[in-house]
């Protein structure tokens, strides 16, 4: 084997297994959630993998001619691969949300293939080294080759295929590459064995195209999906990865599906004049509801939408209606950095709704965001912001002190069996520099059939009582949901 076909070969297993793993949080997310704990089980998913087909790769080399060791494993990878997405979309369903299962549906959906190609590095190392002088040289330039690998498959993943192509199309590309590098790295191959592996990469292959799974699309960050409301087949609900994030009645704009969302009506139309137009910044897309309720019962009003998936965006304009929602203007980006590029006291609300996953991102929790949002609002501005939280409600608890250490006054609305134990779900949190007509929310609460479910300022901080404000150096929201 020739250096620089050695280092081919290398430098393809590591992006492949890079590839592989770059790809994983994005298909387990459907099915486990997008947060910490499922990011964590990649990660140590590839790690354990790694380390095991390095110790076997070294170890069968030693006994077996090298070559074939590694022709062996890429076979194997390249297989896997194809079978990464299919096994997903079986197990999922089954395991349901949690760490433990995000470890299980990573672990038994990647690391087959991960160990057979990180298996292929020793393996071409021990070919080499019985061929040249110079085994140092030999081991760190191959090392080198295989880190560059990996480098690469990372960021043409992060940043180029996942934008260009679907997910299927780039596992399909990275095991075609295995396979066909072990072909050429076989030294005699022999033609039923050829026609085996072909055969099963054909099954796999069709399995990776046909299993169904939960998604309309691929978008960059998410699986993304409209469905009907069974309940009222005028609603669409926005389904990113495994949660309902947006549900939107076509054929009536002012119609909020979600409490969450009929809370922040609460908010708007106790703070501002009934049909009053009003300048807003929305913290997340989603579908485009509360824009899309702004200009039906605010005509007038114009909303600045920060949303970091434009594969979010363009489904909703082609299911959703999203382009027809006057005086919006759409910006793409993460949210934190096109809101600091928004003018001082150039909005009257800012409404805080994006989620990665079941929580709030973390560094739009903080007390450093909180003071952007404080610096575009007007002195009369109200910031609404949507909270996901569970029994013993560590991260609501934190999120009222953080708000209350940057605004005058803070409310909390959440029915009162949600903050009480075992409760749990949407709650709004309200935050502005004027006072808040505590009155006035609980009388649309009382109305709607939610008595008792607005706290005020005294109510809000009783609540915090001395939970941590976050900051951009500490801010754990995915353990304290947890």
């Amino acid at each position: 084997m020739n250096a620089l076909f050695a280092r081919i070969v290398v430098l393809t297993s590591g992006a492949a297994i890079l590839v592989v793993e770059t790809l994983a949080t994005r298909l387990v997310a459907p099915y486990v959630g997008l947060t910490l704990e499922s990011t964590s089980a990649v990660i140590g998913v590839a790690l354990a993998g790694i380390a095991a087909g390095a110790s076997l790769g070294g170890r069968w080399a030693d006994v077996l001619p090298p070559r074939r060791v590694a022709t062996g494993a890429l076979v194997v990878g390249g297989l896997g691969v194809l079978a990464v997405r299919p096994m997903v979309r079986v197990l999922g369903p089954a395991l349901g949300p949690g760490p433990l299962a995000a470890i299980v549906l990573v672990a038994a959906s990647t690391l087959v293939s991960v160990t057979a190609l990180a298996m292929v590095t020793p393996a071409v190392t021990r070919a080499r080294i019985e061929r040249v002088q110079g085994s140092g040289a030999v081991i760190g330039g191959l090392s080198a080759a295989g880190t560059v690998g990996s480098l690469a498959g990372v960021f043409l993943t992060g940043f180029v295929l996942v934008s260009l192509l679907p997910v299927a199309a780039i596992l399909l590309v990275t095991a075609a590459a295995c396979l066909v590098l072990a072909l050429l790295t076989a030294v005699a191959p022999r033609r039923g064995a050829v026609a085996g592996t072909a055969a099963v990469a054909a099954v796999l292959a069709g399995a990776l195209v046909a299993v169904p799974g939960r998604c309309d699309v691929d978008t960059v960050y998410y699986c993304a999906s409209v469905r009907t409301d069974p309940a009222d087949p005028a609603v669409r609900v926005l389904v990113l990865d495994d949660l309902d994030h947006s549900a939107v009645h076509l054929a009536d704009p002012a119609h909020l599906r979600f409490g969450y969302t009929r809370r922040f009506a609460d908010a708007i139309d106790t703070a501002f004049a009934a049909g009053h137009p009003l300048d807003a910044v929305h913290v997340g897309g989603g579908g485009f509801t509360m824009p899309r309720w702004l200009a039906a019962t605010r005509p007038g009003s114009a909303s600045t939408v920060l949303e970091v998936d434009a594969g979010v965006v363009e489904l909703g304009r082609r299911e959703l209606g999203v382009g027809d929602i006057p005086g919006v203007d759409v910006r793409i980006g993460d949210a934190r950095s096109l809101l600091a590029e928004i003018p001082d006291a150039s909005a009257d609300l800012v409404v805080g709704d994006a989620f990665g996953a079941r929580s709030v991102p973390w560094h739009l929790a903080t007390a450093e965001f909180a003071a952007e949002v404080h610096r575009v609002l007007r002195h009369d501005g109200v910031y609404v912001l949507n909270v996901i939280d569970h029994d013993p409600m560590h991260l609501l608890a934190a999120e009222v002190a953080t708000l209350a250490d940057r605004f005058s006054h803070v409310a909390v609305l959440a029915r009162p069996e949600q903050l009480g134990p075992g409760g749990g779900g949407n709650a709004v949190v309200v935050a502005s520099d004027r006072p808040i007509d505590v009155a006035a929310l609980e009388a649309r609460a009382a109305a709607r059939g939610e008595p008792g479910s607005v706290l005020d300022a005294g109510a809000a901080l009783r609540f915090a009582g001395d939970a941590p404000v976050l900051t951009d150096d500490w801010a754990p929201v995915d353990q304290l949901i947890s």
